[in-house]
């Protein structure tokens, strides 16, 4: 597994990074355990001061941890800026409720022999995460902070093309206070990461990538007897319902398909509208990609970045192709994109039949999909027509209409009027193929923790 920033505007290699040896691999594992047998005895309170600081300091250096987003992985400057605010968001998340979630539970328990119960929240030791490279700050934040927060270290291995991101975060961290051993960033190989399945030190594995990695993960952490949580793709749906304010609509699609260069799980790729709106609609969505614009994502008037990497453009071009080729019709709507970069110019894909594999695919681009519904009961039919479940969104000016349809929509998130969001107190997960647990608030923080039973009894003889 190579290990390189490569600039996705430039196409320009700047920095290679050697695998981690065995022995460095070994070396990690020593240390988390070692670090956590002092970690797990701080209090609540003690661990998450370091936390505050981290946030600290991401706020006081946030253009250099920016910058460094936009190298690696070609994210707009602006939303790399709104990332780091985000990670710092959820350590304060965990500074202003940690320890009030992982305080112990008193259990109303009626047997007349048990005279009290108690339900603790308890670390269980290393934990490691395997990140992907869309969210390179925020995907870490997001598990680092509940896991430090519950008394647990982290082992990272993170994405092949953001190496520099994930060794600032290890520094970050380290200069925030949390002691060595408590957070370390690996450049790790695949069959390393079995090793560091296997060992027993290690009691878990959340894993933020797409399905393949995901299953290979999931099962080599079911054989180890690990418990382990998976976000992984997901194709959301965003409906538009026939009383929808048409111009909202339309800006939070573009926004939802877009943001990221459409690099985003939780992203809008299935815009569904019904009949009456259909038209209106897309007259005025097409033109409104139209003026993105593609460029240096560094400039802050480029409003449409380049992906990730040259692998991911041409990925997304084939997916186009071979939807085309089974009957899709493509119509591209997006500006001119610069000859250089790794740009795909924004695409729409309609007659999208069930017999097109593209149907059930998820594109990780600027490539929308759009389905004429004949109604809302047709267009809920569509939104859950899905292998993936993790987010979706839908539009209407009548709230209670718009609770209705989201009960009937099977994710795990859905929103109203709004793209489906990540914040720093809200939950984030999915279903079906989009995986299985949660990360972030209450929930992130105890999915890694052993929930022991405390019981008093004071009487002589047998239950």
């Amino acid at each position: 597994m190579a290990y390189a920033t490569t600039n996705p505007y430039t196409g320009e290699t700047i920095k290679n990074f050697p695998n981690a040896t065995d022995a460095e691999v070994a070396l990690a594992l020593d240390s988390g355990d070692k670090a956590f047998r002092n970690w797990k005895n701080t209090p609540v309170q003690q661990r998450v001061t370091i936390l505050q600081k981290a946030a600290d300091l991401l706020r006081a250096n946030s253009e250099e941890y920016a910058k460094l987003l936009t190298l690696e992985m070609g994210k707009l400057l602006g939303e790399a800026q709104a990332e780091v605010e985000l990670s710092a968001a959820i350590f304060e998340y965990y500074v202003e409720n940690a320890e009030r979630q992982l305080a112990p539970e008193k259990l109303p328990s009626k047997d007349p022999v048990v005279t009290e119960a108690w339900l603790v929240h308890e670390p269980l030791g290393i934990i490691l995460a395997i990140e992907p490279w869309n969210f390179p700050y925020y995907q870490i934040a997001r598990i680092i902070a509940p896991q430090l927060a519950a008394g647990n270290v982290v082992v990272l291995k993170h994405a092949s093309n953001v190496p520099q991101s994930a060794a600032l975060f290890e520094k970050l961290m380290l200069d925030a206070g949390l002691p060595v051993g408590g957070f370390k960033n690996l450049y790790a190989t695949r069959e390393q990461l079995e090793t560091i399945i296997n060992d027993p030190r290690v009691h878990g594995v959340a894993l933020t990538g797409s399905e393949a990695a995901g299953a290979v993960v999931a099962a080599q952490a079911g054989k180890a007897l690990k418990k382990s949580t998976m976000e992984l793709g997901g194709a959301d749906a965003f409906v538009v319902l026939d009383d929808a304010d048409i111009d909202k609509a339309v800006k939070w699609a573009v926004f939802g398909r877009h943001w990221n260069a459409g690099q985003v799980c939780c992203s809008s790729k299935r815009i569904i509208v019904v009949e009456e709106v259909y038209d209106a609609f897309l007259e005025k969505y097409k033109a409104s990609v139209a003026v993105l614009k593609a460029g240096d994502p560094m400039d802050p008037t480029t409003t449409l970045a380049p992906l990730s990497s040259q692998s991911a453009a041409d990925d997304v071009q084939k997916q186009v192709e071979d939807a085309i080729k089974h009957g899709a019709t493509a119509t591209v709507i997006g500006a001119a994109i610069p000859e250089r970069g790794a740009f795909v110019q924004p695409v729409l894909l309609t007659d999208l039949t069930k017999d097109n594999p593209a149907y059930y695919w998820e594109f990780f681009g600027p490539v929308s999909l759009v389905f004429r519904a004949k109604s809302e009961s047709e267009a809920i039919e569509i939104a859950n027509d899905s292998p993936f479940g993790l987010g979706g969104s839908v539009f209407t000016q009548n709230i209670e209409r718009g609770r209705q349809v989201a009960a009937q929509i099977s994710t795990g998130m859905v929103y109203i009027n709004h793209p489906t969001a990540v914040k720093a107190d809200l939950p984030f997960g999915g279903v079906r193929r989009s995986g299985y647990g949660r990360e972030l608030i209450g929930l992130g923080l105890k999915e890694f923790v052993n929930h022991k039973l405390i019981g008093v009894t004071d009487i002589d003889g047998q239950f």
